[in-house]
């Protein structure tokens, strides 16, 4: 059995431990408000320019873009979205496992896709596995989200969709459902599949300048960012949720383990103080 100095220095670590996993729920929680509020305040915004771009389309419904149109599969371009740290439960873990049950189902050899990162999770699994990567340094995934970050990662990617390179664009994330549940997900990103053309809208009765094409190659990287940066508040919503989580675990745990380790200490300090009774006794009857 552990000595009683063992089993108390053993208490005062955990209680360490479980004040600082406490903070850490708290800051996840407010960090968790933060995002959530911003993520569903972005929704709208989204909605808005496709609802815009729709009507464009609307005004010519003959018209293409290379952005839109569906084509043989070659060569897929997958991005994926985790967190710079862990400490946060099955986040990261979900979303890499994900796209490895991915790439075993779709691909027979690497040629056949490529890799960008957002978050040194993702890149440095990607590094280590040697997969091939767009990106050649970690794009951060910061608590407070800039569309900057990742802009020039998107552009890169449109590139390569416009120059045939290649044929589809699917980004992976953990979708946030709750702050209990997260689901490792996938979405496709290029083509775009999800823009409805409606003749009788009335924006069909507009005149664009300088050309509804002019219109439609700006509006199109604009939806497609915007649709990137909304995926990206999506999973920064997740990540919080899921280290909030994780953080009230392991508070509870340690909770848990101190209770234990009190008890063992308890038991102990009685062992000793009834060893030591035992032998002032004795010593009592051997001096009568």
């Amino acid at each position: 059995m552990a000595s009683l100095r063992d089993i108390k220095n053993r208490i005062e670590a955990t209680k360490k431990t479980s004040q600082i996993t406490k903070a850490m729920n708290m800051v996840s929680a407010s960090k968790l408000k933060r995002v959530e509020k911003k993520h569903l305040s972005f929704g709208p915004i989204k909605l808005h320019i496709k609802s815009i771009l729709e009507g464009v389309l609307s005004s010519n419904p003959e018209m293409t873009h290379p952005l839109l149109e569906k084509r043989e599969i070659k060569k897929t371009g997958y991005i994926l979205v985790t967190s710079d740290r862990g400490l946060a439960g099955p986040y990261n873990s979900n979303v890499i496992r994900y796209f490895e049950n991915l790439v075993k189902e779709r691909h027979q050899k690497e040629e056949e896709y490529i890799v960008g990162t957002i978050g040194y999770r993702a890149f440095s699994y990607c590094r280590r596995k040697k997969l091939p990567l767009l990106n050649k340094e970690s794009i951060n995934s910061r608590d407070d989200v800039k569309f900057i970050d990742f802009q020039a990662m998107s552009r890169a990617f449109i590139d390569l969709y416009l120059r045939r390179e290649v044929d589809k664009i699917v980004m992976i994330y953990s979708h946030y459902v709750n702050s209990i549940n997260q689901i490792a997900q996938e979405e496709v990103l290029l083509p775009i599949t999800d823009i409805v053309t409606d003749k009788e809208r009335m924006v069909s009765d507009f005149i664009f300048e300088p050309s509804t094409e002019e219109v439609i190659n700006q509006l199109l990287p604009i939806y497609l960012e915007n649709t990137l940066y909304g995926i990206v508040l999506d999973a920064k919503t997740s990540e919080h949720a899921s280290r909030m989580t994780a953080m009230k675990s392991a508070t509870d745990n340690a909770l848990e383990i101190i209770q234990k380790q009190n008890l063992m200490y308890n038991r102990a300090r009685q062992a000793q103080i009834t060893l030591e009774l035992t032998d002032i006794i004795g010593g009592a009857n051997a001096v009568k």
